[in-house]
């Protein structure tokens, strides 16, 4: 388990955390005083020969979820990872 931030009340920010850290996102920023964390995770690969074979075979439906996935998978996912004033944890997208 990462421990990011070393207050024992901040233990379910460092589950939630770890779990995203699995997932392939990046710490960017840490601030123990509000507690926050910022995350990101570069974009991913499609593979579009695989999916051109898929769209062949469904007469061209799966075009549709093919483009959505290169739209989305393009971009790059930042976000913050927070607890609010109850001590439950949060998490929302980063808008930039």
């Amino acid at each position: 388990m990462i421990n990011i931030l070393d207050k024992p009340e901040n233990l379910k920010l460092n589950e939630v955390l770890d779990k995203k850290i699995k997932k392939g996102f990046v710490v960017q920023e840490v601030n123990n005083k509000l507690p926050f964390v910022v995350l990101s995770k570069k974009p991913t690969k499609i593979n579009h020969h695989l999916n051109f074979l898929i769209s062949c075979v469904t007469f061209g439906l799966w075009s549709i979820p093919w483009i959505y996935k290169s739209i989305e998978a393009k971009k790059e996912k930042k976000i913050i990872i927070a607890i609010d004033e109850d001590g439950n944890t949060f998490e929302d997208r980063c808008y930039s």
